[in-house]
């Protein structure tokens, strides 16, 4: 392997995973016709999705995403949400709602290839994504014993004014 690579392919994706020490497998989505690789940290898989084609090259890409899904049980406030993107710089945390019944946290980091990039350069990037996992699921922990903190003062409170239980809908602190 050379130092400089350019274009991205899924190959090339998986096999520099493999050469950090992740896990990583090609996966095709065939409802949506397409491939991916999966591999993991810490016990949580997450998905490197191939992004933009390279005009040139007819199975290279510009960019790549990696993305982590945790189902969300309860509601998670947008604020807390907002709370990690303003104290992280590299990687996006959003809610998904987009599956009706169905609400996801998603992580999400973009790795752009264009014009090449080094194989040290590629290596900080998957360290950063490495680390940013590492940072949300204690940060996940915390936002969810303080939303629990916060709805068990005000049942407290409640039941302690009118008898009757805090609000339904408050987060719950569980992520599958």
């Amino acid at each position: 392997m050379s130092d400089m690579f350019n274009p991205l392919t899924i190959e090339t994706m998986r096999e520099h995973l493999l050469a950090n020490g992740f896990r990583a497998e090609i996966v095709a989505d065939a409802n949506a016709g397409i491939q991916f690789v999966r591999s993991a940290t810490s016990g949580l898989s997450f998905d490197i999705r191939m992004g933009n084609r390279l005009a040139t090259e007819q199975l290279g890409f510009a960019d790549a995403a990696f993305v982590a899904v945790f189902n969300i049980l309860g509601d998670f406030p947008l604020d807390q949400v907002n709370a990690w993107n303003c104290t992280r710089r590299f990687g996006r945390l959003q809610i998904d709602t987009s599956n009706p019944g169905h609400k996801f946290l998603v992580l999400c980091m973009d790795v752009v290839v264009a014009g090449g990039i080094s194989r040290q350069n590629f290596d900080a990037q998957i360290a950063i994504w490495d680390g940013l996992i590492q940072q949300l699921i204690p940060w996940l922990r915390e936002e969810a014993a303080k939303a629990r903190v916060a709805t068990d003062a005000t049942a407290g409170a409640s039941a302690s004014a009118n008898a009757t239980p805090a609000a339904p809908g408050s987060m719950t602190g569980a992520f599958a």
